[in-house]
């Protein structure tokens, strides 16, 4: 992956900002917040192989040929993996592309490493609008819409709608997290035992 841009001394402790990717940990389970950022625990993620085969894909994404996705949605210009930085938002991440498109809005787009799929996943959904609202907050122009693309079997397109009730929720989301951090408290755990099983802490979760 490219070195990101943007003025990383924002990320200070008098910035505190959070990534897209704690946010769907949240969405996941709560406590992932506790044990990452009051208990300082990390995840050690990278064994996991979809994990490194998501940022496999990433890597090489940069060289490959996919302009028939961006003229399939319209777009007239792009940037790729660009780093922003919200302290308004307090939130910061690196899209993998900023697309400008013919009606002068711009739109995030995000390849997954997953198969083609008619919907789109709830926590692929939050992160195209966390990513948007970072767009709209730091380039100051509209964004009514993102996209995924689902790459491992080819490359399914999905679009999905930037509301502003979708971004009155994913603020929500992140008022959440940012109480976890301030006041140490312990969140309850997600209802869903079979999340526990793929969890990284289930052996210290108690």
């Amino acid at each position: 992956m490219a070195e990101p841009t943007g003025n990383w001394s924002l990320d200070t402790e008098r910035t505190p900002m959070i990534t897209p990717s704690e946010v769907l940990e949240h969405v996941y389970c709560p406590r992932f917040t506790w044990f990452m950022n009051v208990q300082n625990i990390p995840q050690h993620e990278e064994t996991r192989f979809k994990v490194q085969k998501g940022r496999e894909v990433h890597r090489r994404r940069a060289t490959e040929n996919r302009d028939y996705l961006r003229r399939k949605i319209g777009a007239v210009k792009r940037e790729i993996e660009v780093y922003l930085a919200s302290p308004a938002l307090r939130l910061r991440g690196i899209v993998d592309e900023i697309l400008w498109l013919k009606d002068g809005s711009l739109a995030p787009l995000d390849y997954k490493y997953t198969e083609s799929r008619e919907t789109v996943f709830k926590t692929h959904e939050t992160q195209i609008i966390l990513y948007a609202m970072l767009i709209q907050e730091v380039y100051r122009q509209p964004v009514t819409r993102g996209y995924l693309a689902y790459i491992r079997d080819g490359s399914q397109l999905l679009e999905v709608a930037v509301t502003e009730a979708a971004m009155a929720r994913t603020r929500s989301l992140i008022g959440q997290i940012f109480d976890i951090i301030q006041t140490g408290r312990l969140p309850a755990r997600t209802s869903s035992r079979l999340r526990c099983e793929d969890c990284c802490y289930k052996n210290i979760c108690v």
